[in-house]
């Protein structure tokens, strides 16, 4: 069968790819923008990308399209596979139907650290040489791809509350029924599909709605959002896990998160060393090791796996040291997010600056949703930079009012680059936060330093 996919470079799609790649199918792909690390994932399989949405690309017909939640009506393909009457569906649906639906499925919820846990999941169960199949946001370093089928029964989902299609405006993770369910964390995010927080519970009851009563939802003790969803109704076995709270609890044996005992039930049941910082990540690994266990695999053998976790790209990944000026990769864009990672590498480092450098380039961001909170998120920084891309829609000076010389704005990425360049100096750690490309700025920002420190 030829499966053509519609924004197929986001993470999601080329997952999708991957996996029907696999499963024997001809794969062909367009989008408007690609960039790494989908678009290198997409070429090392052989996939033939196309760029932009010709309709020609459809002619001749395939035999399905999947139709990524990035496009819309009048985008000129979308308009020829209606017109035309192919075959369509989207890719959580199509995921549900080809692969699902025989699969022990492990979804990870949540507003923050859905990545990085489906990632620990998976790997949890590699390493106890259950074979599992995953789709994740993101690549993995001890898999070196975002997707793959792997054997039956187990399959890791990044379960996205996103709406699934301009067909289908129901969140993603209706389509997976999980018989084990992490909810990770719940905050207002996506301000471009919902009005509010209370639009984002619904979509999570209804996923709720989807669990069997011989399942298990592992979700936080002290996470109040979550607590309501759990309060309009819960028919399925409940694991909590925290800090301080939950029947699963991290004991911190290092400030930073690198080192941390695991208790279950008021009794030490392991201890992780690893290579992940911040408490954020401690409680992405609770929850990562709570569904493991739902799934069969003790708790001292995931703290072993844990130990030799590779971490995720774009996840404070460190892409570059230069005259001991550190690099770092991340994709936070959520204040939330950006606060918990600004504060996992202050806990990590000795006497450093902490250098932050932000696109705001989800929709919320650019929205302006986050106009009063993105400053404080910033606060454990030394030395911010926000790039003001064009047509923004509001003016990111209103974060840095007041604090001109810890948070400056920027509009050029040329001037940023020289900026950073000057600034730094040995023993910095420059913080690189976007969910996008950010117009090359790693590449382009390393060699700059790279040249300003060999002169």
């Amino acid at each position: 069968m030829h499966i053509h996919i519609l924004g197929i470079c986001g993470t999601f799609m080329a997952g999708v790819a991957t996996l029907a790649r696999e499963l024997g199918h001809r794969v062909t792909g367009s989008d408007a923008h690609a960039y790494p690390p989908m678009s290198t994932l997409l070429d090392g399989l052989g996939i033939e990308v196309t760029e932009g949405y010709d309709p020609a690309q459809l002619d001749p017909a395939p035999d399905q399209v999947v139709i990524g939640n990035a496009l819309s009506r009048g985008n000129p393909a979308v308009e020829y596979v209606l017109n035309r009457g192919l075959r369509y569906t989207s890719g959580p649906a199509w995921l549900a139907e080809n692969l699902l639906a025989d699969r022990w499925v492990l979804a990870v919820s949540g507003t923050h650290g859905k990545t990085t846990t489906a990632s620990l999941i998976a790997w949890i169960l590699e390493y106890a040489n259950l074979n599992p199949g995953f789709l994740i946001g993101g690549v993995p370093g001890n898999f070196g791809l975002s997707a793959r089928l792997g054997d039956a029964p187990f399959f890791v989902v990044e379960a996205d509350e996103y709406d699934t299609a301009f067909f289908d405006k129901r969140s993603k993770f209706v389509h997976y029924h999980p018989r084990t369910l992490a909810i990770n964390n719940l905050e207002y995010d996506h301000a471009d599909i919902f009005p509010d927080l209370a639009a984002i519970k619904t979509q999570f009851h209804h996923l709720v709605r989807t669990v069997p009563g011989n399942a298990k939802i592992i979700h936080p003790a002290e996470d109040p959002s979550v607590a309501e969803v759990l309060e309009m109704g819960c028919w399925t076995p409940r694991e909590d896990f925290g800090l301080g709270a939950g029947q699963w609890q991290a004991r911190l044996q290092a400030d930073d998160g690198s080192c941390f005992e695991v208790w279950l039930e008021g009794q030490c049941a392991g201890t992780v060393n690893w290579p992940l910082i911040g408490n954020h990540n401690v409680l992405n690994a609770l929850a990562a090791i709570a569904s493991s266990r739902h799934a069969g695999v003790p708790v001292a053998v995931a703290c072993e796996a844990l130990a030799e976790f590779q971490g995720i790209k774009r996840r404070m990944e460190v892409r570059t040291r230069v005259a001991d000026i550190t690099l770092y990769d991340d994709f936070a864009h959520h204040p939330s997010a950006i606060a918990t990672t600004v504060a996992g590498l202050r806990q990590h480092i000795d006497n450093g600056r902490i250098l932050a450098i932000l696109e705001p380039r989800s929709n919320t961001m650019r929205l302006g949703v986050h106009r009063d909170t993105l400053g404080p998120a910033l606060a454990k920084t030394d030395l911010a930079w926000l790039y003001q891309p064009p047509k923004l829609g509001w003016d990111l000076g209103t974060v840095a009012a007041g604090r001109e010389n810890e948070i400056q704005i920027v509009e050029q990425l040329d001037t940023l680059i020289d900026t950073i360049v000057q600034e730094a100096r040995p023993g910095d750690h420059l913080l690189i936060m976007s969910n996008g490309a950010f117009g090359g700025l790693h590449d382009r920002l390393e060699t700059s330093l790279r040249k300003h420190h060999d002169c």
